[in-house]
């Protein structure tokens, strides 16, 4: 008996990581984010609590995804060449960026941190131009009802980690290089771009054409986490402008531009809600688990966190009142979806047990 559930173990996870979902890595990155926001609440325990469990989260998936990749290779392939599953690669970066902040912000532990900043920089270059490449030069294009989707938003949330971790990297040195600092201002500023091209054709795309409830999937959610982590991106840039000259010529702009993506992110949060209450209570759309809805944690504890560091950067402590409260909302969805992936994996051992 014990041989065969191990036999049907090892199936199990071997198909498991045959069909691991490109996004899942967003785990990490809601982990994170709700974790740093916790920590710059002074909510330590919380913090640490959630740190764990994202190293863990992250051992995980990078070990699975390295088993896809070596011995599903054409699978990942496949993947990558995909309008709808490629985006999601971007939240490995996005991962890896997140964990080596929260990393930083919260054990200090610099040298871990520089590794997983490499590490981000790597994969943003490969997934950045093989999926961009891949969809360009496809022969056969899906239509935008089918092909666009909030995932895509994804790949300005990785460039925008690669940023932040960077920026807050370089603030520990005594004399940090300033070619390191416009790399990560150039990628401040590309992770700006991306956002504007790619939010153009969401929106059109939501309003021209017909959206049942099935495609208003929870990536939605990253047009306003994509905008969320872009204001905390350019907020600490001003908070470490003092580490380099051209930051303090730029500042006009560097606010301005930072306060509009806030504002842009803000307005996107009521219909977003709404958008989900007419998926859900009226048209009765099935609420269970499923890896996307990572997607919708994600914003909810980037927005937290973004607006703390818009308050500082800005000098506007009023502001102060909304992470004090959006971090439950946070707290909330990250229970939610945690209780809905142990209850996933708890159905796949019941599974496994019935089937030895």
């Amino acid at each position: 008996m014990a041989s065969i559930s191990h036999l049907l173990s090892r199936r199990h996870l071997a198909q498991n990581a045959a069909d691991l979902f490109p996004g899942y890595f967003s785990l990490v990155m809601a982990t994170g984010i709700v974790s740093i926001a916790a920590f710059l609440l002074e909510m330590v325990l919380i913090a640490q609590a959630l740190l764990v469990v994202n190293v863990i989260a992250y051992a995980i998936l990078s070990l699975l995804m390295l088993w896809r990749l070596f011995v599903y290779f054409p699978r990942v392939v496949t993947d990558v060449k995909s309008h709808a599953r490629g985006p999601g690669f971007f939240t490995l970066i996005a991962g890896t960026c997140v964990l080596g902040t929260q990393l930083l912000l919260i054990t200090k532990s610099q040298a871990v941190a520089w590794g997983l900043w490499g590490l981000g920089i790597a994969l943003w270059l490969v997934v950045m131009y093989a999926f961009f490449t891949a969809v360009i030069t496809r022969s056969q294009k899906p239509t935008l009802e089918t092909g666009i989707n909030g995932a895509w938003l994804i790949a300005t949330v990785a460039t925008q980690a690669v940023s932040i971790l960077g920026t807050l990297l370089l603030a520990g040195l005594p004399t940090p290089p300033e070619a390191w600092f416009f790399f990560t201002l150039c990628m401040y500023l590309l992770g700006c771009s991306l956002y504007l091209s790619i939010i153009t054709l969401i929106f059109y795309r939501f309003t021209f054409i017909e959206l049942t409830s099935a495609a208003l999937t929870p990536p939605y959610w990253i047009n306003m986490g994509a905008v969320a982590i872009t204001t905390l991106a350019g907020s600490t840039l001003i908070l470490n402008a003092t580490h380099w000259p051209l930051l303090t010529e730029i500042m006009p702009f560097l606010k301005g531009f930072t306060l509009f993506f806030w504002a842009a992110g803000t307005w996107w949060i009521p219909l977003l809600f709404i958008l989900g209450a007419w998926r859900h209570l009226y048209k009765r759309f099935p609420l269970t688990y499923d890896p996307q809805y990572w997607g919708m944690v994600f914003p909810l504890g980037m927005y937290t966190a973004c607006t703390i560091r818009l308050s500082q950067a800005l000098n506007l402590p009023f502001l102060m009142a909304i992470p004090r409260y959006f971090i439950y909302i946070a707290f909330i969805a990250w229970i939610g979806a945690f209780l809905g992936l142990l209850a996933h994996l708890t159905g796949f051992r019941v599974k496994l047990a019935n089937q030895s």
